[in-house]
């Protein structure tokens, strides 16, 4: 399998947690309309095309929406941009490219309502065939801005694959929902994914942590380098005990979420924790199982007629399972919060 390519040095170690700058009270699930700032991002990725990730993101954006919270989806498939027909939504007239290329001043002038109450859409950019290669500039902008977004849940629908722009805004996000389906390429695909985005997290770290030379051979194929987070955590521990006890803690809350697509068995049902299982097997850490969709032909349905599943069909199999989703990331959020009961 092969391994993550090596960042540019400078954006390696430049790109890290945007602030997060206190906004509004808004409202929310249990203990978090007491917080300073209620909002969380869920990024929604995969390792291949043809997934459901949008169809995911549309409908996770829908449930959220349906419990009372304000919530604002953002395509950010910067080269297939097609969120807004899972919804509904004909093209806007303004995209996300538009804020990129300083059209709009704000992000505020390229949202669009979306027919569901307090869920709105920012459209993917799909008139610039170089909008999947945004330079680094537009990158921390757009990471910045989608970061003081106002919303109590911001939605990003990633594009497929493990670019460097993709995995960066999957690692920013509270919740990192990694979708796949029950077929060996596609596990194959979500946990190269998964690695990319653990490696591109180390990347991040290394200046922080002295342990630039540990990541440079966790990234190299050659016989003798460290292939693992056993590995690297090992050698750490030999150069500075102290600060590879830091490293591990904040390792261990990079929690990829994981959402099985598509299941048409029971085995299917079991995908997702048998991956959570290899994940933490290889690499030490915890991925945890959201839970399994069931193929639906109410889905497709849906799909074919531009409309999400929770509209069009709220009492299916799909949508059933796509609200147990969203439930669990609301009790993730609540049990996070310091002040919640």
């Amino acid at each position: 399998m092969t391994e993550p390519s090596r960042a540019p040095r400078s954006e390696a170690h430049v790109l890290g947690p945007v602030s997060k700058t206190p906004g509004p009270v808004a409202s929310g699930p249990p203990g978090l309309s007491r917080r300073p700032r209620p909002r969380r991002i869920i990024a929604v990725g995969g390792g291949k095309g043809g997934i459901g990730k949008s169809m995911v993101s549309a409908n996770l954006g829908v449930a959220l929406a349906q419990s009372g919270l304000n919530v604002l989806l953002v395509d950010a498939d910067l080269g297939g941009a097609n969120l807004h027909t899972c919804l509904g939504v004909g093209q806007p007239a303004a995209t996300l490219s538009d804020f990129l290329r300083k059209n709009k001043a704000t992000l505020e002038e390229v949202i669009v309502p979306t027919g569901v109450p307090r869920l709105s859409l920012i459209a993917g950019a799909q008139d610039a065939l170089d909008a999947a290669n945004l330079k680094y500039a537009q990158k921390q902008k757009l990471l910045k801005t989608l970061m003081g977004a106002s919303a109590d849940y911001l939605i990003l629908d990633l594009g497929a694959g493990t670019s460097f722009n993709t995995i960066d805004f999957f690692i920013m996000a509270d919740h990192g929902l990694l979708v796949v389906l029950p077929e060996p390429t596609s596990v194959e695909n979500a946990y190269r994914f998964a690695k990319a985005a653990f490696f591109r997290k180390l990347q991040q770290m290394e200046a922080q942590y002295g342990i630039q030379d540990m990541v440079e051979s966790a990234l190299t194929t050659r016989e003798g380098s460290l292939r693992t987070l056993h590995d690297v955590l090992a050698q750490a521990r030999r150069k500075d005990p102290a600060a590879a006890e830091r490293l591990e803690r904040e390792l261990a809350a990079f929690r990829i979420r994981l959402v099985v697509n598509q299941a048409r068995t029971d085995a299917d049902l079991n995908v997702g924790t048998a991956v959570a299982s290899a994940w933490k097997k290889f690499f030490g850490i915890e991925m945890d199982d959201l839970g399994a969709i069931r193929y639906d032909d109410e889905a497709w349905r849906s799909v074919r007629k531009r409309r999400p599943v929770l509209i069009e069909r709220p009492d299916s199999p799909a949508a059933t399972a796509i609200q147990r989703i969203a439930d669990r990331l609301l009790a993730l959020d609540s049990n996070l919060d310091p002040s919640s009961p």
